[in-house]
């Protein structure tokens, strides 16, 4: 099958995946003016004011000292991070089981991986979150320059990035905080804590959560320098101004009262099921990830009976759980079909 046949072909399932807007909730909707916005006029290594403009507005929401707009996803904020924070031989503490960008920025920035390992948490077959008793101990044995921490973690395990951040001054190391999954963290006061209120470096995806289109996202610096050269040395030249102006309608949308009563309602909807569908298990810090078990059939079992016999398409899962996730695009209705669909199980 073609890629063409591939965006033709209607998908009929319920998606719980990313991205989260589900190939229908769209906040700019007049992309059939997507070709003729579709210019290289401006050169974003040096971006006119509309850009600059847009990146303050945005440092401003999310209450940093520096805040770009990546078109190439949040692999290219944490190879960024990780760049404009450490130099060649220096040591960058990661996760041995991080996304594959963590080892690449490292290797990219000529510097030395000192790696630590979490905890599984048995009863749901998921790594435990990042705590100041799994760092400190290579902290105070190695010269760590930079600690690369994943929260939160795939399935919604959140790790107290405040508490991380105080353990990395007291070894004067800089915090990088993974927060692809957590976008929507600073615009609602019932999810978990952000990292931008601490992290040195923070990067978010808007397309897994927030609604926005493959692969925008974010890196928030609150370092006292600019982080722009860093991230020149590794993004294109030639930008698509639709996905950056795609990342500028996002923040807006998610900034405004509208689209904090989205979140709102959707954390309202999600809490509503945990309620009603006793004869299912739930676990994790952000309610948004939708982690289930039931009891007497395996994680892959759930998977494909929501699969096979209900039409419902999950993020990820193990041998043990499931994880359905949600985000600013997954709608009432779509949410009650799975709730249907869990009271059956």
């Amino acid at each position: 099958m073609s890629f063409i046949n591939l965006f033709r072909k209607k998908n009929r399932k319920l998606l719980f995946t990313t991205p989260s807007h589900s190939q229908k909730f769209c906040i700019v909707n007049k992309f059939r003016h997507f070709y003729s916005c579709d210019i290289s006029e401006t050169d974003a290594h040096n971006p006119e004011t509309i850009l600059e403009e847009a990146q303050k507005k945005a440092a401003n929401i999310y209450g940093v000292n520096q805040t770009l707009f990546l078109t190439n996803g949040s692999s290219s904020g944490v190879i960024t991070g990780v760049l404009a924070t450490t130099k060649r031989d220096e040591q960058v503490l990661i996760w041995s089981n991080a996304h594959r960008c963590h080892k690449n920025a490292v290797e990219l920035a000529g510097a030395t991986p000192i790696y630590y390992d979490l905890p599984i948490i048995e009863e749901w077959g998921i790594p435990d979150k990042v705590t100041i008793e799994v760092l400190e101990p290579l902290l105070s044995q190695n010269k760590i320059k930079t600690v690369l921490i994943t929260s939160p973690s795939y399935y919604g395990i959140v790790s107290n990035v405040k508490e991380i951040k105080e353990l990395c001054n007291k070894y004067n190391a800089y915090l990088i905080v993974d927060e692809a999954h957590g976008a929507l963290y600073p615009f609602s006061e019932e999810l978990p804590e952000s990292a931008t209120k601490h992290a040195d470096i923070t990067v978010q995806s808007l397309h897994k959560t927030a609604g926005g289109l493959n692969p925008t996202a974010l890196i928030h610096s609150n370092l006292s320098y600019d982080i722009k050269p860093y991230f020149d040395k590794i993004t294109t030249t030639s930008p698509s101004y639709p996905l950056l102006a795609s990342i500028e309608a996002t923040i807006n949308y998610l900034n405004s009262k509208r689209g904090k009563y989205k979140i709102a309602q959707l954390i309202s909807i999600i809490k509503e099921i945990r309620k009603d569908c006793q004869n299912i298990k739930f676990y994790g810090d952000d309610i948004t990830k939708i982690l289930i078990k039931k009891e007497g059939i395996s994680g892959d079992e759930l998977s494909n009976i929501l699969f096979n016999k209900y039409n419902i398409e999950d993020e990820i899962t193990n041998n043990i759980s499931t994880m359905l996730l949600t985000g600013i695009g997954t709608s009432k209705e779509k949410l009650n079909k799975l709730k249907k669909a869990l009271l059956k199980l």
